[in-house]
C-alpha cells in the first residue's frame, strides 16, 4: 500500500466510538530548558491510558458478524490488551488476551476489569504471541495484531491527524515511541504524505532497539533478548508491514537508556503533573537527546506520550535514577589518605555541592575509600569541573555515574569486603514473578560456593542479582558453559573497578 493509500485509510478510520481526541499540551519548563517549543501529545489520557485502543477498535469494528460471533484473541504486554478488551466490550465480543508473566499487575487487572479472559505465558511479548497463535487455530478466534496490520496502523495514524489539526504553525519534528512499529508507521505515513519536511523520529530503549536494527539491516531482524524496563515496547522484531512503511517515512531512530527514560518521566511530571510509563516517556527522552545534539534553538517539537500504565512501586526506581539520567547527580569513587583531618579536607573540596550519598569503610592504614553521590545542578559541565577540581587537589577519583553495577548494587554494599579466593563476580537479570528468586537460587546452587549475593526488587519486571562465585581456574570453561545454559542475561563484572575498590 502506498502512503497515500494509508492516508485514505487513516481518514476513514473508525476510532472515536471509544477513543478521545487528546490534547497537544505545551511543556513550559522543558521548553525553557531546551530553548525550543515542546508539545506533548497526551495519549496517556485515553480511557485505557494508552493510544493502543485506536488501532484495536479500528480493526475490530470492521470484522464480519460471523467473525465477531467467534471472538478475538491478542498477545500483548498490556496496552494493546486493554484496547482489545475495551473494543470487545463495546462490540459485545469475546476477547482472549495472552500476556507475558512479566506484565505489570496494573495492566493485567485492567484487562480483566474490562471483561478480557487473561492467560499469562512466558517472559516477553514474543512468548505470548506463540501461544496466542496456537489458541487462534484451536478455537477459531480472530487474531488482532498489536502493530503488524494495515487497519491497526491506520487507527494509530489518527494520532497524526489530530497533531496536525491542533498545531497550525511550523512543525519541525515529531518524536514517536517504537515497539513493533504500528504507531510510527501510521504517524509517519500521514505526516510525510502531507508535510514531507517534518522530521519523523522514532525512539527506542537501547536494550529493545528492534527498529534501529531493522533499518540498519534493511529488513526486520530478531533480537536475541529485550530489556523489560520499558515493557510496553519490549518487542524482539518489528512487524513486516510496519517496517515497510517506516522505511519510507522515518528519518531517524534514537535509542535511550534507562536513566534517560527515568529523567523523561520526571520531566513529564514536572510539566503536566502526570506520570508516564517508561514506554510512554520514550519520545520525550529521545527529543532531549536530539535537541542537545542538534544545538540549534527555536524549533517546535512534538513528543507522543503513549501511555500511563505504571505500577506504583516502580516509582521508587524511577526517582532513584532520574537525577542521574538528567546529569543532576554524579557518583564518584574517591580515594583519600587515611590520616587525621583527611575527611575534613575532602569535604572542603566539595564546597557548596549537595551530598546525596556518602559511604565509607576503613580499608587499611594508608588509604580510605569513599563512595560519594553529589547533586550537580550545572549538568555535565559542572560534573566535569568537579572531577578536575579533585584531580588538581591530588585526590584519586573514578567517575561511577555510568557504571551500571555501581548504580544498581555497589552503592548499597560499600564496606563488604571478603578474602574469598577465586571469586568471580557475575551480574544477572531474570524475569520477575512469584518464586523467581527461589528458582534462580536453585539453578545456581550446588556447583560453586556463593561468596557474595545481592538482590534488589524495586517493582520492575525483572530482578537483579549480583553474585560472587568461587570458581577455581580449571573450572573457568565449565562456568561459561553453565552461565550460557542457565538462560538468564548475565554480565561478568570481575574486572569492574567498583568491585576492586569496594568489595574485593
Amino acid at each position: 500500500m502506498t502512503l497515500s493509500g494509508y492516508v485514505d485509510r487513516i481518514l476513514r478510520a473508525q476510532v472515536y466510538d471509544v477513543a478521545l481526541e487528546t490534547p497537544l499540551q505545551h511543556a513550559p519548563r522543558l521548553s525553557a530548558r531546551l530553548g525550543d517549543t515542546v508539545l506533548i501529545k497526551r495519549e496517556d489520557l485515553q480511557p485505557v491510558f494508552s493510544f493502543k485502543l485506536r488501532g484495536a477498535y479500528n480493526r475490530m469494528r470492521q470484522l464480519s458478524p460471523e467473525v465477531r460471533a467467534r471472538g478475538v484473541i491478542a498477545a500483548s504486554a498490556g496496552n494493546h490488551a486493554q484496547g482489545v478488551a475495551l473494543a470487545a466490550k463495546r462490540l459485545a465480543m469475546r476477547a482472549v488476551i495472552v500476556m507475558p508473566e512479566t506484565t505489570p499487575a496494573i495492566k493485567v487487572s485492567a484487562v480483566r476489569d474490562l471483561g478480557g479472559e487473561v492467560i499469562l505465558e512466558g517472559d516477553s511479548y514474543d512468548d505470548a504471541h506463540v501461544l496466542a497463535r496456537k489458541l487462534e487455530a484451536e478455537q477459531g478466534l480472530c487474531f488482532i495484531h498489536p502493530y503488524d496490520d494495515p487497519e491497526v496502523i491506520a487507527g494509530q495514524g489518527t494520532v497524526a491527524v489530530e497533531i496536525l489539526r491542533q498545531h497550525r504553525g511550523t512543525l519541525d519534528a515529531i518524536f514517536v515511541p517504537v515497539g513493533g512499529g504500528g504507531l510510527i508507521a501510521g504517524v509517519g505515513a500521514y505526516v510525510k504524505h502531507l508535510y514531507p519536511e517534518v522530521l519523523v523520529i522514532g525512539v527506542e530503549a537501547e536494550d529493545s532497539a528492534c527498529m534501529a536494527a531493522a533499518l540498519r539491516a534493511g529488513k526486520p531482524v530478531k533480537l536475541d533478548h529485550v530489556g523489560l524496563f520499558a515493557d510496553g515496547t519490549a518487542v524482539k522484531q518489528v512487524g513486516t508491514e510496519s517496517f515497510r512503511v517506516a522505511q519510507q517515512c522515518v528519518d531517524e531512530v534514537i535509542t535511550v537508556d534507562t536513566d534517560e527514560i527515568c529523567a523523561a518521566i520526571k520531566d513529564i511530571f514536572d510539566d503536566t503533573r502526570s506520570i508516564a510509563e517508561p514506554s510512554g516517556a520514550l519520545a520525550i527522552a529521545g527529543l532531549k537527546v536530539w535537541a542537545e545534539r542538534e544545538e540549534t534553538r527555536g524549533r517546535t517539537l512534538v513528543a507522543i506520550d503513549s501511555g500511563a500504565n505504571m505500577n506504583f512501586d516502580r516509582l521508587r526506581h524511577v526517582a532513584e535514577r532520574a537525577e542521574i539520567g538528567e546529569h543532576r547527580e554524579a557518583l564518584f569513587a574517591v580515594t583519600i589518605a587515611e590520616r587525621a583531618g583527611s575527611f575534613r579536607d575532602f569535604v572542603q573540596l566539595l564546597g557548596d555541592l549537595v551530598v546525596t550519598e556518602f559511604n565509607y569503610r576503613y580499608r587499611d592504614a594508608d588509604a580510605a575509600q569513599l563512595f560519594v553521590g553529589l547533586a550537580i545542578e550545572g549538568g555535565e559541565a559542572e560534573h566535569e569541573a568537579f572531577r578536575e577540581r579533585l584531580s588538581r587537589a591530588g585526590v584519586t577519583v573514578l567517575d561511577m555515574s555510568g557504571n551500571e553495577m555501581a548504580k544498581l548494587h555497589v552503592r548499597f554494599m560499600v564496606g563488604g569486603r571478603s578474602p574469598a579466593a577465586n571469586e568471580r563476580l557475575i551480574r544477572f537479570e531474570f524475569p520477575e514473578r512469584p518464586g523467581a528468586l527461589m528458582r534462580f537460587l536453585t539453578a545456581i546452587s550446588g556447583r560453586w560456593n556463593l561468596s557474595l549475593f545481592h538482590y534488589r526488587n524495586h517493582g520492575a519486571a525483572f530482578g537483579r542479582v549480583l553474585a560472587g562465585l568461587q570458581v577455581p581456574q580449571e573450572d573457568a570453561a565449565a562456568l561459561l558453559s553453565f552461565l550460557d545454559d542457565l538462560g538468564y542475561v548475565w554480565v561478568d563484572e570481575t574486572a569492574n573497578p567498583a568491585y576492586e575498590l569496594f568489595l574485593r
